[in-house]
């Protein structure tokens, strides 16, 4: 039980930070590409990264990676919103910005989950 509450409680900061941080990141950059799911995409793989590579060069308590790692994080990130972004630029027949958003969102997610592991590393 204890893990579900904290991890419930993890997921509604998750949430928050994410419906806060894409709308910014939308709001600044503009246009019709989904900038803000790909920005929280992003930082949320370079967060996990970095949080995953800390935790396994000290002791961090289970309860903490389930707050942190599978509540915030888990809900941070949106791929399932990516997923239906990319699929509605697909039924709208934009198949180039649906392949550069999919590819974007999977190169700038892989290396920003290495920058992470190589930040908490040093």
């Amino acid at each position: 039980m204890r893990a579900y509450l904290l991890i419930a409680l993890g997921g509604s900061m998750g949430a928050v930070l994410r419906y806060l941080l894409s709308g910014w990141a939308q709001n600044a950059l503009g246009g019709l590409f989904p900038w803000g799911t790909l920005f929280v995409n992003v930082v949320g793989s370079f967060l996990l990264g970095v949080f995953l590579e800390a935790s396994t060069q000290s002791a961090v308590a289970v309860e903490l990676r389930w707050f942190f790692a599978i509540g915030v994080l888990g809900a941070f990130t949106t791929f399932s919103t990516f997923s239906n972004e990319t699929l509605g630029m697909l039924r709208e027949g934009d198949w180039m910005m649906a392949l550069t958003y999919a590819l974007g969102s999977l190169v700038a997610g892989v290396a920003a989950a290495l920058v992470g592991v190589w930040v908490a590393s040093r």
